[in-house]
């Protein structure tokens, strides 16, 4: 009997669950939910399909929460008390600004120090156009406060209408104290105000710090450093601290989830012992994509996946099917081209790195890879789809 031949590829979904709240059993309601899908929608799992949950409903479901007073006392403890250099914050309502009011809360003072023209995930301060009339150099100089109004005036984001050098003054003085405010891309600037130093960068935090110390600085800590340990019973996070955290209530922040690897294991065994396939099963935050408009590269998180089965470890070696068809076999067409394609596909071994035939493949992580794509598929909204099936996404042309 001839095979019929698959004419779908890869295929996302959008898995519908109940809301989840904290205690309740994550591994059995993922299970359930995808499932029911399957039934409901008639499609059958397969090995090496994906099962991807997002990192907001395990932290939810781990109760991983923490207060301002929470984050004050830790600031307090760690830093001090008195006055703090807070520098490159990403702009942010939902990623930021309750981490600051506890930060605030926990100093006198607070020496605020913002990457220009944009944050490190690019909102923007500052254009370029006014940045050159105004003769600055972002590379080097050092603006106050006045110096950056004169320049540049009140600049908002695009999208929200928020003037977060505002925003960020007005936050910081409600928790009762003092701040100054200053435009710097050099880590070691804040020297010159003080010596004790909270980082916040994320994706260049090990670089900031590292800078700051051999600069002499007294106490260098970054957000990955705060609410590493339970304080009053809250959350924490041991390995990436505040790092990854959302805005819950306007007291309250949702931690980045921790200790998921016994999760996604569970996932797994429980789909095979449900249909004895061997799926994949990962934890996804921020998918790694940047907006072509407003120049905002989506990954706020420290990562993409904070856990994952060990199937979706390396990154994918694949063959550029067009390179193939304009180059090795471009005098082929037809039946005979979709061979020699196939067995191209099929004869390759190891690593494709330097290969012509793999130029243009994407040489990134599997789970940064299938993040973005179940980041995009999710939504950050009203979808109502926490986790996300993946069916053929490691098929090929042979499949």
């Amino acid at each position: 009997m001839e095979t019929k031949e698959r004419r779908v590829g890869t295929v996302s979904r959008g898995i519908r669950c109940p809301i989840i709240r904290q205690g309740d059993d994550l591994a059995a309601i993922v299970t359930d939910s995808v499932l029911q899908a399957a039934e409901s929608e008639g499609f059958s799992l397969r090995d090496r399909d994906i099962i991807s949950v997002t990192e907001s409903i395990v932290a939810r479901a781990q109760g991983n929460y923490a207060t301002v007073d929470d984050i004050a006392t830790d600031v307090k403890n760690k830093l001090g008390g008195g006055t703090i250099g807070v520098i490159f914050p990403i702009l942010s309502r939902n990623r930021f600004a309750i981490c600051l009011r506890g930060i605030a809360k926990g100093a006198k003072k607070i020496v605020l120090m913002l990457s220009y023209p944009s944050d490190e995930v690019g909102n923007e301060l500052a254009n370029w156009d006014k940045i050159d009339a105004a003769g600055i150099n972002p590379y080097s100089d050092v603006l106050s406060l006045e110096r950056y109004r004169e320049a540049i005036g009140v600049h908002p984001l695009e999208f929200t209408g928020v003037d977060y050098v505002e925003y960020y003054q007005n936050l910081i003085e409600e928790m009762g104290a003092e701040v100054e405010i200053i435009f710097a891309n050099n880590a070691k600037a804040i020297l010159d105000y003080t010596d004790c130093v909270l980082t916040c960068d994320i994706h260049t935090r090990a670089r900031s710090k590292r800078l700051l110390k051999e600069a002499g600085a007294k106490i260098v800590l970054g957000l990955d450093d705060i609410m590493t340990a339970p304080i009053n019973g809250s959350g924490y996070n041991e390995k990436y601290g505040l790092l990854g955290s959302n805005k819950s209530t306007e007291n309250q922040i949702k931690l980045f989830p921790r200790d998921c690897q016994p999760l996604v294991e569970e996932i797994q065994k429980r789909v095979f012992d449900a249909t004895g396939k061997k799926v994949e099963v990962m934890v996804y935050g921020d998918g790694a994509f940047k907006d072509p408009k407003g120049k905002i590269w989506e990954l706020a998180d420290p990562v993409v996946s904070p856990a994952f089965t060990a199937g979706l470890v390396g990154t994918p070696n694949e063959l550029k099917l067009k390179y193939l068809a304009d180059n090795d076999f471009k005098d082929l067409s037809g039946d005979a081209l979709k061979k020699a394609i196939s067995e191209s596909i099929r004869a390759k071994e190891g690593s494709l790195v330097g290969n012509m035939a793999a130029q243009g493949t994407t040489p990134r992580q599997l789970t940064d890879l299938i993040g973005s794509l179940c980041d995009l598929t999710s939504g950050s909204g009203d979808k109502g789809t926490p986790v996300v099936f993946i069916q053929g996404y490691f098929d090929n042309y042979t499949n």
